[in-house]
């Protein structure tokens, strides 16, 4: 049997990189987030979509505490037809089952549990080309970014949870000495212990979009820091999820530990187990991604329970001047186009003042920087091949259904598409649409419209547009903020209103990176300074309110006089 320390000690070097990594801020990568041949070998593509086929029209093998019956809620945004089916969950057999695991998990000790998180890592990355499938068939992201972000970027998010956990786990000292002297006598001596524990079970509930990459921090931050997980995946993307908890539960069986400190909870829609595991009283940490209606019930509602919520939001690009006026349309397109908009640092709000931007080769009102962005988005998205592998596929009928309700709007400056898929005739993607507003629309760009939608806002300045992007942001929350302008003083003054709205700020991406992408050990995502997150992924905060540090102490005899 392979212990917990063992584990720690094949993982070692490369959790003290990622501690590392962590605390420098540069870009470190332990994943390769290329699916070349070259990079993951010869048979690991083919050997991966066979994993995948064959998982299809099955029961998915994973044992789930007091199950009851089976159910089948995954439906391909692809057209695939998946037929898979999984244990349905008793939430409180599950809350039961992990209690019991509380007293060994805890006793593993940090760097044991830091370990078997390191192996479980691995052996995802392992099935690396398997987990792109299952990403891309339950979110509608195209299979490239599936293997990227559904795969190695989830999995470097993953290994900095490990790290900040590691790393505030193993601050205080599990053994310390004291001794105070005392005036004509021994000094008074004292043996002190200081053991971590777990603030209970945690439960982290998953979405749709990035099942893996939203998923992973709360999971692995949670398991490193002493307490057992259970894993409740969106009925939409149940797969990538099983396929982690099913390897988790391997690790852990393998280690000689309860593979119940990791387990999964599936329902069908409406069953509404998510709610009632977040108020269990047994139940102390909630980790959360989806809509602000029910990040908002949780926050209100799981009081038993420290709740670690990203939402959505109005996430805001301020236009006010550029020296790079075409790098500045190709980035925003992409940004606007990349997975249907489907992600929660997708663009919504672009604030133009009336009197347009100045670009260095004159100025562009309103109606031209519309039309030119609506050219970007074109060009970008003129190849039917390349267009689908940037939009994917749309994941749900809700996504669908505000994008048809903005495309009939007036002052539609770009108009979205149908395009097909060669390789899935049946999958739905669209291009973005944008509709033009004036700032006193704000009952329809306050509202969020998670999707290809945006609104290209005119204001009367560039100061009003920092004013509107900092109410807009303080009421209704942002993941990402982005300006463009080549005046200092505009910069300045934008920093400045980020700084006040609570969001992270992005300053005139016009080349390879852009506003919805966060690298992990580098950029933070979400900041809990504004109501779309109430924390950040990852820093010391989302990690330290998931344990308590339990001190004892004894007195330590003098030493016989010799």
């Amino acid at each position: 049997m392979t212990t917990p320390a063992d584990l720690y000690a094949s993982h070692r070097e490369l959790l003290e990189r990622a501690i590392t990594a962590a605390a420098a801020r540069d870009y470190w990568s332990a994943f390769p987030e290329s699916p070349s041949k070259s990079v993951y070998g010869e048979d690991a593509a083919p050997a991966g979509e066979r994993a995948f086929t064959a998982l299809l029209g099955k029961p998915f093998p994973i044992d789930v505490p007091g199950a009851v019956g089976t159910v089948s809620t995954e439906q391909s945004p692809y057209g695939l037809e998946l037929g898979l089916s999984y244990p349905r969950a008793d939430p409180l057999a599950l809350v039961a089952a992990a209690r019991t695991t509380i007293p060994s998990w805890r006793a593993v000790g940090p760097e044991g549990r830091a370990g078997i998180a390191a192996e479980i890592l691995s052996r995802i990355n392992a099935r690396i080309f398997e987990m792109a499938h299952a990403v891309q068939h339950t979110s509608g992201q195209a299979f490239v970014m599936a293997f990227q972000a559904g795969g190695a970027h989830a999995q470097d998010r993953a290994l900095e949870a490990i790290a900040y956990a590691l790393a505030a786990t193993t601050r205080m000292p599990a053994r310390s000495s004291w001794s105070k002297p005392q005036r004509g006598s021994d000094p008074l001596s004292m043996a002190k212990t200081g053991t971590v524990v777990g603030r209970g079970v945690a439960l982290v509930i998953g979405c749709t979009t990035f099942p893996t990459w939203n998923s992973y921090p709360g999971l692995f931050a949670s398991l490193v820091t002493g307490n057992p997980v259970i894993v409740k995946p969106h009925p939409g993307a149940v797969l990538p999820l099983a396929i982690t908890v099913q390897i988790c539960r391997e690790v852990l069986a393998e280690a000689g530990l309860n593979p119940d400190i990791v387990t999964l909870a599936v329902e069908q829609p409406g069953d509404g187990i998510a709610a009632t595991l977040a108020t269990h009283p047994d139940v102390r940490i909630v980790d959360f991604t989806g809509s602000s209606e029910f990040g908002d019930w949780l926050e209100a509602n799981a009081r038993q329970a420290v709740v670690y919520t990203e939402k959505a939001g109005l996430n805001t690009v301020i236009l006010d001047s550029t020296s790079d006026y075409r790098g500045l349309l190709r980035n925003l397109a992409f940004s606007l186009s990349l997975y249907s908009g489907q992600m929660c640092t997708t663009p919504q709000n672009l604030l133009i003042p009336r009197d347009g931007i100045d670009t260095g080769d004159g100025r562009r009102t309103p109606e031209e920087f519309g039309a030119d962005l609506a050219a970007a988005v074109d060009k970008l998205l003129g190849d039917p091949k390349r267009a689908a592998g940037t939009l994917g596929a749309i994941v749900n009928d809700g996504v669908l259904a505000r994008l048809t309700e903005a495309a009939g709007s007036p002052g539609v400056v770009l108009r979205s598409a149908e395009v097909a898929d060669e390789q899935f005739p049946g999958a739905t993607i669209r291009t973005p649409v944008v509709v033009r507003l004036d700032a006193a629309d704000d009952k329809t760009y306050t509202r969020e419209w998670f999707g290809p939608v945006s609104f290209l806002i005119t204001t009367d300045s560039t100061e009003h547009s920092l004013r509107v992007f900092t109410e807009t942001v303080r009421a209704h929350g942002a993941l990402s903020a982005l300006v463009h302008s080549s005046s200092p003083e505009v910069l300045d003054a934008a920093r400045e209103a980020a700084l006040d709205a609570g969001v992270h700020l992005s300053e005139n991406l016009t080349g390879g990176v852009f506003v919805n992408q966060t690298a992990a050990f580098s950029d933070l995502h979400g900041t809990g300074a504004n109501p779309a997150a109430t924390a950040s992924l990852t820093d010391d905060y989302f990690v330290s309110g998931r344990f308590f540090t339990l001190q004892s102490r004894h007195h330590v005899p003098p030493a016989p006089a010799s």
